[in-house]
C-alpha cells in the first residue's frame, strides 16, 4: 500500500510506481517542465507529487509510447490549440495531436515508397537502364517554380507546378521536369512547357532550356521510383567519364490521367558537358 507524507505528498519513488514512470524519467521531465515536483524539500532536496498529477503523468507515458515529440506532449498538457484539455472528441490539444499524425501518415508513406523501391530492386536486382545518347536544340519554354522543404515534398512541388500549366496550356503539352542532382534540405523544383505557341502564365516568364549531347534513359513505372533509373543513368555516365550538368529532365511521355502506374513512361535526361 502506497504511504503518504504530509499534505498529501507522495515521495518520488512511490509517485513513479503510480504513474508507471521511473524516477529518472520523472527527473526529466520535471527539468524540461513538464511535470515539476508539488514540494521539494529545501534541506534534503528529496522530490514529492500530489496524486493528482498521475493523470498529466500517465499522459505523458501514453503519448511516448506512441511516438509523440516532448514539445507536442507540453502542449498536450496545457491544452493548448483547442482551449482546453477536456473539449468534445477526445481533446488533449486536438490540433498538436493531428499535426503528429500527419507528420506519421507522411512518414509511414515514404516507408512504403522506399519499401516498393527495395521490392524492385530484389525482383529485378540493381537498376540498370538502356541509355542512349542523342542531341538536343535548345526549346522555347514557359518555366514555373517551386521549392519543395523536403526530398519528401517534391512530389507535391511537382504537382504544384505542373497544376499551374495545365491551367493555362494548351491539351497534352510537353512538360518536362526540372530537378538538381544533388539536393540539399530543401529542392528547387521547375516544370517547364515547351513548343511554339507558349501561353502566358502568370509568375512565369519564357526561358530557353539549353540545347546539348543529353544521355537519355526511358523509366517504366510510378514516379516515385524514378530514382531507380535516374541512379542507372547516373551510373551510365560516371562508367564512361561523362561529367553530367544539371538540372535533371523528366520528359513526361504518359498521361497519368489515362495510364496506370506501373505503365507510365518518363524519359530521363542528363546534358553532358562538352568535352573540348
Amino acid at each position: 500500500m502506497l504511504g503518504r507524507v504530509n499534505d498529501g505528498l507522495l515521495p518520488i519513488g512511490q509517485f513513479a510506481r503510480l504513474a508507471r514512470l521511473s524516477v529518472k524519467q520523472l527527473r526529466h521531465y520535471a527539468a524540461l517542465g513538464l511535470l515539476e515536483p508539488a514540494w521539494i524539500d529545501p534541506a534534503s532536496g528529496y522530490r514529492y507529487y500530489r496524486t493528482a498529477q498521475a493523470r498529466d503523468a500517465l499522459v505523458i507515458g501514453l503519448l511516448r509510447s506512441l511516438d509523440v515529440p516532448l514539445p507536442v506532449i507540453a502542449d498536450v498538457l496545457s491544452g493548448g490549440g483547442d482551449g482546453g484539455r477536456d473539449t468534445p472528441g477526445g481533446g488533449f490539444a486536438a490540433s498538436a495531436l493531428a499535426r503528429v499524425r500527419d507528420d506519421l501518415e507522411a512518414e509511414l508513406a515514404r516507408r512504403r515508397r522506399t519499401l516498393k523501391s527495395l521490392e524492385r530492386i530484389l525482383a529485378t536486382g540493381l537498376p540498370s537502364a538502356e541509355v542512349t545518347l542523342v542531341t538536343e536544340p535548345p526549346r522555347p519554354a514557359i518555366v514555373v517554380r517551386d521549392l519543395a522543404a523536403t526530398p519528401e515534398d517534391i512530389g507535391r512541388a511537382t504537382s504544384a507546378c505542373v497544376a499551374r500549366l495545365l491551367a493555362a496550356a494548351p491539351p497534352a503539352p510537353a512538360l518536362v521536369g526540372l530537378f538538381p542532382l544533388d539536393y540539399g534540405e530543401s529542392v528547387p523544383v521547375a516544370v517547364a512547357l515547351t513548343g511554339t505557341g507558349l501561353p502566358q502564365v502568370p509568375g512565369a516568364a519564357p526561358e530557353i532550356l539549353p540545347g546539348g549531347t543529353f544521355a537519355v534513359a526511358a523509366h517504366v513505372g510510378p514516379y516515385d521510383q524514378i530514382a531507380l533509373t535516374a541512379h542507372a543513368l547516373l551510373t551510365w555516365c560516371a562508367e564512361r567519364g561523362h561529367a553530367p550538368t544539371g538540372p535533371l529532365r523528366e520528359a513526361y511521355v504518359s498521361d497519368p490521367a489515362t495510364t496506370p502506374p506501373e505503365r507510365l513512361v518518363t524519359h530521363l535526361m542528363i546534358r553532358l558537358e562538352d568535352e573540348r
